[in-house]
């Protein structure tokens, strides 16, 4: 997924003075990374606060992904960091289209990033949480795979569980874990692909049995028209009704491609940061 925004130097030029542009070298690899800290950051200068990573679609970059999302405005509404990390070939290693154990060590970049960025800013080490939209959403789920001891929760959009996560998925852990997918998504299937990724619904059940959720029913509410969302303990899954492959709440006019309908049922960004805010470590 490529977001197209023809006057996205000029508005790189012109980021929010508290958005900054770094690297860290890993694995003889210079990797990139942009990070937002909110309005009240420098307010509160004893106060350790919470960090998001946000991972980028496939053929995004990290700008494209903050411009399109907007999450800096829920990270200056709710007082947590943002940090918006840059993919190899602007990509992530989720086990399909790329080996999972040869390709990129993206996991591993991961933990280093969360290491330097504990070091440079006052993060609360109990409340890290990943999120992404399609390749970036899939990739979170693998870290809520294999770093249950760093994240507290993960939230996807548009991308269930990596079937390649599941055969490797062999590290105990308790993570809270919300699906944000569109029923009419023609990128990433809401039914899910043999072979590559699980259904949001497959996913979902995954998630409640690794987390060893007891057998029960799952609370079922309506969003507005246009989204249901299913929870049960700290699994989530909303379903947007012919939604696409599309971010809720988001600019559909900063997207280039036909990916669908974006639903104004609800805003992504307020509800995973809700979702996030009941999940520690």
């Amino acid at each position: 997924m490529k977001i197209l925004i023809s006057f996205l130097t000029l508005v790189c030029l012109s980021l929010p003075a508290f958005a900054q542009v770094k690297s860290l070298v890993y694995k003889e690899e210079k990797r990139r990374y942009l990070v937002y800290t909110p309005t009240s950051y420098g307010e509160q200068p004893q106060k350790a606060f919470p960090l998001v990573f946000n991972f980028h679609g496939s053929g995004m970059t990290m700008a494209e992904q903050m411009l399109y999302t907007q999450m800096n405005r829920a990270a200056d509404r709710h007082q947590f960091i943002v940090v918006y990390p840059l993919g190899i070939k602007q990509d992530w290693n989720v086990g399909f289209g790329m080996s999972y154990l040869e390709g990129t060590d993206d996991i591993g970049f991961t933990e280093a990033l969360l290491a330097r960025l504990k070091q440079d800013y006052r993060v609360d080490a109990r409340r890290v949480y990943a999120t992404g939209l399609s390749r970036g959403g899939f990739f979170s789920l693998r870290i809520a795979a294999e770093l249950p001891q760093l994240f507290a929760a993960v939230a996807s959009v548009g991308g269930p569980m990596p079937e390649p996560v599941v055969q490797h998925h062999t590290k105990p852990g308790n993570v809270g874990v919300l699906l944000i997918h569109g029923t009419a998504d023609q990128v990433v299937a809401y039914g899910g692909k043999a072979g590559g990724y699980l259904s949001a619904e497959d996913t979902y059940s995954y998630w409640l049995k690794r987390n060893g959720s007891a057998a029960g029913t799952a609370s079922q509410r309506a969003i507005g028209t246009e989204v249901t969302w299913k929870e049960q303990d700290n699994v989530a899954l909303a379903t947007v009704k012919d939604g696409g492959h599309t971010w809720p709440g988001a600019d559909p006019f900063n997207v280039g491609l036909p990916i669908g309908k974006t639903t104004r049922d609800i805003d992504a960004n307020e509800v995973i940061w809700q979702f996030f805010s009941k999940h520690s470590r």
